[in-house]
């Protein structure tokens, strides 16, 4: 069991290891707070909203579902969609955070945010310092960063030099961005068109009050149904990319 100056060794260790993710976190929680203020939310709902649910975009889709029609359902699968990347997330933590933290684990999982990953998975920890209680410490930190921004922006939203009108847009926004950052990525975009081509079916067929939940479970069948084929188009695209760079590179030694 770690003392209190283990405990306090790791806190200072893992305070400036955050700290670059403070102007993220406070812009994006301001962000947050803003755009709770302009649905009509005072700051207790923001403020439990990070302290409890503390999931960034999913964030996001609770406050608009709360003066959206009531539909569980529909945001219940849209959450498990936007957080399913949490799960190889977990699998890869899962030495780091195994039973050797304590009950601090628990914490460990419910915290596990994309950043939260990103540093504990690097982390290269001092062997005088406890494991456990600096990924502690950095997720919290970073926890607490997120919860400031989310206060001040619900708090002093109205007294912004500029209109709070039309930043619901934020969401649809976020959105946008995810998925432009993912077909910047992919290297092949067949997964990304069938998904859009599902949505604009359904909300041709269906209207835009009720697409949504059969768009979602189209699209997970189909993509379930076509995965091997995905799958070996997409090694041979990297075969190709390979095979590209290896005879580049060939021939500039011989240049």
């Amino acid at each position: 069991m770690a003392t209190k100056q283990q405990i306090l060794a790791a806190a200072k260790a893992a305070f400036p290891y955050s700290a670059p993710m403070i102007s993220g976190f406070l812009f994006l929680g301001i962000s947050y707070g803003v755009y709770m203020k302009a649905l009509g939310f005072d700051v207790w709902y923001p403020f439990f909203a990070a302290l409890l649910i503390y999931a960034g975009s999913v964030e996001f889709i609770i406050a608009a579902s709360l003066v959206a029609p009531f539909a569980p359902i529909t945001t219940l699968l849209v959450c498990l969609m936007v957080s399913v990347r949490q799960i190889f997330y977990g699998i890869s933590m899962l030495e780091k955070y195994g039973a050797h933290t304590g009950k601090k684990r628990w914490y460990l999982i419910a915290s596990l945010v994309d950043e939260a990953f990103s540093l504990n998975y690097m982390a290269k920890i001092p062997p005088h310092l406890d494991k456990g209680w600096y990924y502690f410490w950095v997720s919290l930190f970073l926890q607490i960063y997120w919860v400031i921004g989310a206060v001040i922006g619900n708090l002093f939203g109205n007294i912004l030099p500029f209109s709070l009108q039309g930043v619901e847009f934020a969401m649809t926004a976020l959105f946008i961005i995810i998925f432009a950052e993912n077909w910047m990525k992919e290297k092949s975009h067949e997964s990304s068109l069938i998904g859009l081509m599902i949505a604009l079916f359904f909300l041709i067929t269906v209207g835009k009050e009720n697409f949504l939940v059969p768009t979602l479970f189209a699209i997970w069948a189909v993509l379930t149904l076509r995965r091997p084929k995905l799958a070996s188009k997409l090694e041979r695209i990297e075969s190709a990319i390979n095979t590209k760079t290896q005879t580049e590179g060939g021939q500039n030694d011989i240049k």
